[in-house]
């Protein structure tokens, strides 16, 4: 990255950007019918998880029904017994028992089947948005890259989507269950004694106004602890990725600081969140006791009338425990659904971002092959920032095959205008011409396929040098590569290595030094043999005679190609045709080395300032 580019938009997980703390979630229910969307595919299975969902619960619920049967049973042998008039029949509770064995092990197949289907879609919900968030991210401008951290992003295409497929895996089947299971329940209920479930039914009122109660208090803590583990992630991201240049400054402390802050306010956020849904099963627990304590009273009072038998008070207490569990399962449930709403809005704000502009293509990919390289730049204005143009009325024309250098102080403009060049951004007000041709005529890809660009910051990634050499050319052959490793003078010191072409970068490529790195690079752009060159800062991370050797190269590439070097250190580009003197955003001086330093003008100066010890 440029140092100017570094002076735009703001980024970094410390707190550039971000989302302010204790947000809430704008649209829960809206968020919700969003997932859903998701789930559409999937209405076949989760119709078969629905059925075997509830014959599972059927098979469990008629249990205590059975056993009631076997209880009475039991009582009516007990007191025969007693008043010698009879015996236990045995063999009557032994089939009961080998019928409930048999239910039981019928739901638990249920179950079964119904949790492996359960898991199957909640992890293909999480794959199809995974594959949405990879395609999101081809189609994003850079200025989104710009106010929000890469940790920011990572987390939202992993920690939030765990935190989905999670949740669905549990919620999907729990809701079900757990709703046949009340309502099963409630008809059993029924069935036994009216007066008895109108008493075990009379709490529910104030459970759910509890359950309502700690959502509505709990949800913004969800919203705030997804929002703050992206914080943590992000930081540690960056830190990570930059653990060198931390120790080389002394850094640490900081670092150390700003990460105790973030993870304060995740653990912060966290166990409020967790407490506050940790209450609603004591409190559901709390009140179906009461329900509990009221119907063991009212069956005592009954029995004892001989208005019902031991055993339907036995079922009927049963099915009161059952009762209270499935509702405070779902109250449960609900406070998984706030984790996913709050993880799920994370991610549809990033499917819903404002995407890169509809292109029009205008030119055909066999005309782009045979264009010649000439930029016009007609009244081009510029800003990252809507409210701060830092290019403006930028006016040039650029022969085929001319080399342009851009020089000027930071924060001039001058890695702006090949970024502009390449539509990495839209302009604000002007246009770009290639050979005549507005570059909004193109693709992006085509457009871009006419480039070949190098940074002054290296990228490589882990795999062989080979595989990295052939990025921007895949069906480049071994001697394609091995020619523009030579023109790059990177040939030698790849032979040195012991794997030479197929010897493997790590990821940090912390097994090759920043100037092979330089190198591989330059390697790369010489391969795919652009019509137009950009080298960015090229050769500021080499040593001198390294850097004579790449001009030399660089000089045959150029040869027949428009080419635009951007550097500081003036003596690279004393031989290009034209230099453009940037400051402000505005050209304040045009023309050759020579013709600029016979003007006196702000050319001359940085020129003179370089042998002065000056840094520009």
């Amino acid at each position: 990255m440029s140092n100017e580019r570094r002076r735009q938009g703001p980024r970094g997980p410390m707190g550039h950007g971000m989302r302010g703390n204790g947000e809430k979630a704008k649209n829960f229910k809206g968020t919700l019918k969003k997932l859903f969307v998701y789930l559409k595919p999937y209405y076949f299975k989760l119709a078969v998880v629905i059925i075997f969902a509830v014959g599972s619960t059927i098979f469990t619920i008629v249990g205590p029904k059975i056993l009631a049967k076997a209880t009475d049973k039991l009582s009516e042998g007990i007191m025969a017994k007693v008043s010698n008039t009879g015996g236990i029949d045995f063999d009557y509770i032994g089939m009961i028992c080998l019928i409930l064995v048999g239910f039981y092990l019928v739901s638990a197949l249920f179950s079964f089947i119904q949790g492996f289907i359960t898991s199957s879609i909640s992890q293909k919900v999480a794959y199809d948005l995974r594959s949405s968030l990879s395609k999101k991210m081809s189609r994003m401008p850079l200025s989104y890259f710009d106010r929000h951290s890469s940790g920011d992003t990572l987390s939202r295409v992993t920690n939030d989507i765990d935190t989905i497929a999670q949740s669905l895996n549990q919620s999907l089947s729990q809701v079900i269950t757990s709703s046949v299971t009340v309502v099963g329940i409630f008809i059993m209920m029924l069935t036994i004694s009216v007066k008895m479930t109108l008493i075990a039914v009379l709490v529910l009122p104030l459970s759910m106004l509890l359950i309502m109660f700690v959502m509505k208090h709990s949800q913004k803590y969800f919203s705030r602890q997804q929002k703050s583990l992206g914080d943590v992630n992000g930081h540690i991201e960056e830190m990570y990725g930059a653990h060198d240049v931390v120790k080389a400054f002394n850094g640490e402390e900081d670092s150390v600081k700003t990460f105790n802050e973030y993870n304060d306010a995740l653990y912060d956020s966290a166990w409020k969140s967790q407490f506050l849904s940790g209450l609603m099963q004591p409190l559901s627990n709390f009140v179906g006791n009461l329900g509990y304590v009221s119907v063991c009273l009212l069956g005592g009072f009954l029995a004892g009338g001989n208005t019902i038998t031991i055993g339907d008070i036995q079922a009927f207490i049963q099915y009161v425990r059952q009762f209270n569990q499935p509702i405070a399962q779902l109250a449960q449930t609900m406070n998984m659904l706030q984790s996913t709403a709050a993880a799920a809005e994370r991610v549809f704000e990033f499917l819903e971002e404002e995407e890169l502009e509809t292109e029009t293509v205008k030119i055909e990919k066999n005309e782009v092959e045979k264009l010649h390289g000439s930029v016009t730049f007609n009244q081009v204005n510029f800003g990252y920032l809507p409210e701060k143009t830092i290019i403006h009325d930028f006016n040039m024309h650029v022969h085929a095959g001319q080399t342009v250098a851009i020089v000027g102080p930071t924060g001039a403009g001058k890695t702006t205008i090949v970024k502009l060049l390449m539509r990495f951004y839209e302009l604000n007000k002007g246009s770009i011409m290639i050979d005549g041709h507005d570059i909004k005529d193109f693709s992006r890809h085509d457009l871009r396929s006419l480039f070949g660009m190098v940074l002054q910051d290296t990228w490589l990634f882990n795999g062989t040098i080979k595989e990295n050499l052939m990025y921007g050319k895949l069906d480049a052959s071994d001697e394609e590569v091995r020619n523009a490793c030579e023109m790059a003078y990177v040939d030698h010191f790849v032979n040195t290595l012991e794997n030479g072409y197929d010897t493997i970068l790590d990821e940090e490529t912390s097994n090759i030094s920043q100037g092979q790195k330089q190198l591989l690079t330059i390697a790369r752009a010489f391969l795919k043999d652009p019509k137009i060159l950009i080298l960015d800062e090229a050769t500021s991370s080499v040593d001198t005679r390294t850097e004579v050797l790449i001009q030399k190269g660089m000089e045959k590439l150029m040869e027949g190609r428009t080419s635009f070097v951007i550097a500081h250190r003036l003596s690279t580009i004393r031989d290009a045709n034209t230099i453009i003197v940037m400051k402000d955003g505005d050209i304040v001086e045009i023309g050759n080395h020579d013709e600029l330093l016979e003007k006196g003008g702000f050319y001359a100066s940085l020129y003179q300032s370089q042998f002065e010890g000056s840094e520009i």
